[in-house]
């Protein structure tokens, strides 16, 4: 494209004079000063809201049904998150600073074309995220239909879908609740966010409260002892169970430590975003792990089996406080699956064309995939989900974020030039438009993991022990390998 030519298409899409038009869009372009207005506060009720959802009350079971008693499950929720909210400040750090969001920065490690495949790839995971929640939020709809009507709405299993056609609607109708808020962007979602916070902690303490009432205790699952120690059936495996399920905890919010600039970058200044993820992230999950943990003890003994899906619990609880829990429920999903599941594939979306692709229309792109992926397939074993889900994906994720901190940190000093982001011939631009160090360290990071998730999905039936060990490691392996790749390639590049 000519000079001149990108000069007129830049002035119809109303991109800056001397950005490319197939790189700029208003969503995209930097937040101005005033614009970023978000402060501590509003950082720590995202995180609390988003914390506040099934896939987190269900992590604990996960790990209890692993073999871990109760304290070893929440530990390790809590560590897991303690160890991904590091990243996740560094890399917010950027969206802070320039204003942002994680496609653009992308741009500098990967180039502005290169960037495209670990944006979609992020983008792909949040659908599949989306899809899940969505699959929650509507399963509460449809489990306070069948309450209030003395199981009315229970049908036969549609052909192909594999649920009846009241699960099919009430998940569709929970699937629509998120269009208002697509097509209001990220500052409705953050009011969202903020009214919900204090709401959904209140309703998790009630529930703990109920229980405790109810079963005169917490029963004896607190006190039952792992499954790890000495007779038990399972000794002697504690550490290899604990790492791969440390992984898993990292994975779960791995998504969101790499596009958090998303969010940063309307932050007041670096302090606000650091404290309110600091205090909203880890110690809520935790808590969360525990109520989950303590609550389902106490189903033992009020219902005599132990209940880990809160939508099931609702159910079973009857009367005017089904209601109650199941409206909670869905407040709580809605307000996950905006932020954490729509945001980023909105962004990445509109990053494959941004003269033709809007946030929002990156957002309804997100909405349908997360119908397409049958996302009640993806929850019907909690093993598969937490070593096969959670643990596979974090070994795409963490070369990304292993590159970005690489590149941002180590090699570029914090320093980024802001207009050649959104220029195709600008000094990221790489080999037109492709920085292949960035795609190596992409590729070669994520290799190592590659047989171990083979084996753990499914696909084949064995693997040299070595990738089974190596893959229990999946995001940390997946960082260091793609980080030290990248820095070495890009500064062999530099002495040439």
């Amino acid at each position: 494209m000519s000079e001149s030519t990108t000069a007129a298409a830049s002035v119809a899409t109303g991109a800056p004079s001397g950005f490319d038009a197939g790189l700029w869009n208003k969503d995209l372009a930097p937040v101005p000063l005033a614009g970023r207005t978000w402060g501590a506060q509003a950082y720590g009720a995202l995180w609390v809201a988003m914390v506040a959802c099934v896939p987190t009350y269900m992590l604990a079971g996960g790990l209890i049904a692993a073999g871990m008693n109760w304290y070893q499950a929440v530990l390790t929720v809590f560590l897991g998150n303690l160890i991904v909210l590091m990243p996740m400040i560094a890399i917010g750090h950027m969206g802070a600073k320039y204003g942002v969001p994680f496609p653009v920065l992308l741009r500098s490690a990967f180039g502005p074309q290169g960037a495209k495949i670990p944006a979609v790839a992020r983008g792909l995971v949040a659908c599949g995220w989306f899809g899940i929640n969505t699959w929650v939020g509507g399963s509460a709809i449809y489990v306070i239909l069948n309450t209030l009507t003395g199981n009315m709405f229970v049908g036969t299993p549609l052909p192909v879908l594999g649920i009846d056609p009241a699960q099919t609607i009430s998940f569709l109708v929970f699937w629509a609740m998120h269009l208002y808020f697509i097509r209001n962007g990220t500052e409705s979602i953050r009011w969202l966010e903020v009214l919900a916070a204090p709401f959904l902690l209140a309703m998790a303490l009630a529930l703990l409260a109920w229980a405790y009432v109810t079963a005169g205790g917490f029963g004896e699952m607190l006190s039952a002892p792992s499954q790890f120690i000495k007779g038990g059936v399972k000794e002697g495996q504690f550490w290899g169970t604990f790492f791969i399920s440390l992984t898993g905890m990292v994975g779960f919010w791995a998504t969101m430590a790499l596009n958090i600039p998303d969010f940063t970058r309307f932050a007041k200044n670096q302090k606000a975003h650091m404290v309110g993820q600091a205090i909203g992230l880890p110690l809520p999950m935790a808590l969360f792990a525990f109520v989950s943990v303590a609550v389902t003890s106490a189903t033992v003994t009020i219902y005599g089996e132990a209940i880990w899906d809160p939508v099931q619990l609702a159910g079973r609880m009857g009367g005017i406080s089904v209601i109650f829990a199941l409206a909670a429920l869905v407040i709580a999903t809605l307000t996950t699956n905006l932020a954490a599941n729509v945001v980023a594939p909105a962004y990445g979306f509109s990053n494959l064309s941004p003269s033709k692709i809007s946030f929002r229309m990156g957002g309804y792109i997100t909405a349908g995939i997360g119908i397409a992926i049958f996302p009640w397939k993806l929850v019907e074993d909690a093993s598969a989900y937490i070593f096969t889900w959670l643990v596979g994906y974090s070994a795409l994720l963490g070369p990304i974020a292993g590159i970005l901190i690489a590149d941002y940190f180590i090699l570029r000093r914090l320093r980024l030039e802001v207009d050649d982001l959104f220029k195709n011939d600008g000094i990221y631009a790489g080999q037109k438009g492709w920085n292949y160090a960035g795609l190596a360290a992409f590729v070669l990071g994520a290799l190592p993991n590659l047989p171990g998730f083979l084996h753990a999905a499914g696909f084949v039936s064995s693997v040299p022990a070595i990738f089974d060990g190596i893959y229990v490691y999946a995001w940390f392996v997946g960082f260091i390998v793609a980080a030290a790749v990248y820095t070495l390639l890009t500064r062999r590049n530099a002495q040439r």
